[in-house]
């Protein structure tokens, strides 16, 4: 256990002990741990990966299989704020294509970079389940519907220039 804490803080741990009260068997808990370790750390190193799995008794393999899979854990370093342009064919159709030139043109930054003041990420992602109000994104934990090319300066300024 030490060397978990060596790795994981000890709070990290008592969030992820508290959501092993929640399953039946501790591996069950593998994307709550991440996100876990997300919220303190705003990513998954290997390091911290390996440690979470470590503690609920996978594999280190396994739990970058789970990592991996869910789009909203990061394996990387990112940004302030995250910003998530679904490119799924409703957002396509209503032209995500063009939003995404136009916050790449802002920002600098093409999909999966971050900028170099380090405020924002840009990441696709398939769907973000708001078909009825695409094109949608969000910026960080905001939804924001309907984006409109003339929304973006407002959305990415937090009242400096980008």
């Amino acid at each position: 256990m030490s060397e978990l804490i060596a790795v994981l803080s000890e709070q990290e741990l008592a969030d992820i002990d508290a959501e092993l009260h929640h399953v039946p068997y501790k591996s069950a808990a593998a994307i709550d741990a991440l996100r876990i370790v997300q919220r303190y750390r705003g990513w998954v190193s290997d390091e911290s990966l390996r440690a979470v799995a470590k503690h609920l008794d996978m594999s280190a393999e396994e739990l970058d299989g789970v990592a991996t899979f869910y789009t909203l854990i990061f394996r990387q370093p990112v940004g302030e704020k995250v910003i998530l342009l679904c490119n799924s064919i409703t957002c396509w159709i209503k032209g995500c294509n063009n939003l995404q030139a136009k916050i790449s043109q802002q920002l600098g930054v093409e999909l999966g970079e971050t900028t170099a003041d380090g405020r924002f990420t840009l990441l696709p992602v398939t769907c973000l389940g708001a078909c009825d109000k695409a094109p949608v994104m969000m910026v960080g934990d905001d939804l924001v519907e309907q984006v409109g090319e003339d929304q973006l300066p407002e959305l990415f300024s937090d009242g400096e220039e980008c």
